[in-house]
Formats: structure tokens, sequence, C-alpha cells
């Protein structure tokens, strides 16, 4: 009789490798926390499946046939591989090898992914990271698709059907180069500030007007932007050999060496910053160790 898979369950199993072991119905019962009759009811269903007694009694208790004999070691290696498959696989940071894909902002580059990068060299140095640029409107469905693990965006952009956690409060600040004539001022005066050529982050291009600008027109007054830029990261470049400053989140400009950072002279609300990632990450081992890392490097960062 050929044995159908169809009636082996993994309960049918548990009991073949716990009376191998045992070599008794009483306490393979014991172990499996069942009763005797359920595990000699279990029992038939074995022999009825492999067409084997498998054990016959003794005045000793139960010994296995030569069938149940070659049975023993591939049941066990069976009953590991299916506990190994229920059991979340180890991680370990230092041997660790595969590849984040990670969707960010030119800020969020600078403020986020340079402090990680020193923080996996460190601890998971076999660990790739992919970084591309943030397309909000294509966020979910990158998600869902596998093409990114991580995205570094704003509240707003954590959609119903993703998971996120906050990474810190953004404020900003005005920056200029070390030397500039207003540098040695212990702060700007509101004129002042006004009255200086401007640099402005337009992500979408072209645009001369920005939160700054927003803040300056509920008070009634406005600035002078004479430079309008694509990306935060070619910033530090243009107001170390210009007179022109820049009101830019304050993450981007610390550790920078050669410019000034002052406090802008009018209010300018601030931004959170999150990490957005999907179900079908949320509890692999791996992605759960890096999120860790990226919060914990964000936060130690003040």
């Amino acid at each position: 009789m050929n044995p159908d898979i169809r009636n082996l369950d993994f309960n049918l199993l548990k009991t073949l490798d716990a009376l191998l072991d045992e070599r008794s119905v009483t306490r393979a019962a014991d172990r499996l926390s069942l009763t005797q009759p359920a595990v000699s009811g279990m029992l038939n269903r074995l022999r009825e499946s492999f067409g084997d007694p498998l054990f016959v009694r003794t005045q000793r208790g139960i010994v296995p046939t030569p069938r149940a004999e070659q049975l023993a070691a591939p049941v066990k290696r069976m009953l590991a591989d299916v506990q190994a498959m229920l059991q979340p696989r180890a991680f370990d940071p230092a041997t660790a090898s595969m590849t984040v894909k990670l969707a960010s902002t030119d800020y969020a580059l600078r403020a986020v992914v340079v402090p990680l990068l020193s923080a996996l060299r460190e601890q998971a140095p076999n660990i790739q990271l992919a970084v591309t640029p943030v397309e909000p409107t294509a966020l979910h469905a990158q998600l869902d698709r596998g093409d990114i693990d991580l995205a570094l965006v704003t509240p707003d952009q954590v959609v119903p059907g993703l998971h996120g956690a906050p990474l810190f409060e953004e404020r900003y600040v005005c920056v200029m180069r070390a030397d500039h004539p207003e540098a040695r001022n212990g702060s700007l005066t509101l004129e002042r500030f006004c009255a200086l050529d401007h640099a402005l982050v337009s992500s979408s291009g072209g645009a001369f007007r920005g939160v700054t600008d927003e803040a300056l027109a509920r008070i009634g007054r406005s600035r002078r932007v004479t430079l309008s830029v694509t990306s935060f990261l070619i910033l530090p470049d243009i107001l170390l050999t210009s007179d022109l400053v820049a009101v830019v989140p304050r993450r981007l400009a610390v550790n920078l060496s050669g410019l000034r950072i002052m406090e802008p002279p009018v209010e300018i609300p601030g931004f959170s910053k999150m990490l957005a990632w999907h179900e079908r990450t949320d509890r692999d081992t791996g992605q759960q160790w890096v999120r860790e890392r990226l919060i914990a490097t964000c936060r130690s960062i003040a």
C-alpha cells in the first residue's frame, strides 16, 4: 500500500516522532498534551497510511518495526524544517547580506541616509542600500510591488495601508558663508533679512516662492529671491562662493564647514519626517533591524 499524503497531517507526524522517541503511548500522550486514546487513534491512522504496524507491543512497551525505524530520521528532519519555517528568520547584522531599497528626497538623503550609512558600515557591512527619488503619486504602488522597501516621507504621504513611524520634527534656519558680511552680527534683523539676496530650493523647478515667503507675507513683508535651484545638495557650494543666503531645514546645515547658521527673524513653520513601509516587509527580521537602526540614527541627532 502506498501512503496517501492527503492523510498525513502535521499532527500525525508529531505523534509518530513522539512514539519513536518515547516507545510508550502513555509517555507520548503526556509529551503531546493529549489523551492516551487520542494517541492510540492517531497510531491507527498512521498504520493505515503506511500499511505497516509501525509499533508492536512487548513487555517493555512498544517497539518500532523496521519500517518505523526507517521513518525516524526523515520525520524528525521534516518536523525541524516545518518548525524553522514557523520561526522568524534569525538575523545577524554582522554577517547579513541583503539589499534595502529606500526612497528619499535629496534633503532626506543628506539628513538621514548619510548618518545611516555610517551605522550600517559599522554594524552591518554587507547590507547594500539602493536609494531612489521619492515619487509621491507612485509611492504606494512601488511599495506594493516591492520596488522599494522603505520611504522617507512627510506624514500626509503615509496613506492608509502603509505602516509608518515618526523620525523627527524639523525646523528652518538661515545659512550663509562664515565670512559673509552679515555673519559678524549676532542676529539678523527683519530689515536686513528681507534686503539680502536669497537662494531658494524648488523641487518642481523654477519657483521663486516657498514657505519662507508665505511666512513673510503673513506679516506684510517680502524678500528678494534671486536664485532658484532644484536640489538642497548644491546649496552649500553656492553659498560658500557668493553673498547669497538661504533658509533651509536645520539638519541639512549642521556640520557643514564654512557656513554660519543663524535664526531667521520670522517664524517659519517646520515639518515632520516619517518612515513608511509596507505590510509585506513588516515582519521581516532584516527589514525590522534596518528600520530600528534608521529610527535610532535619526533620534540620536539633536
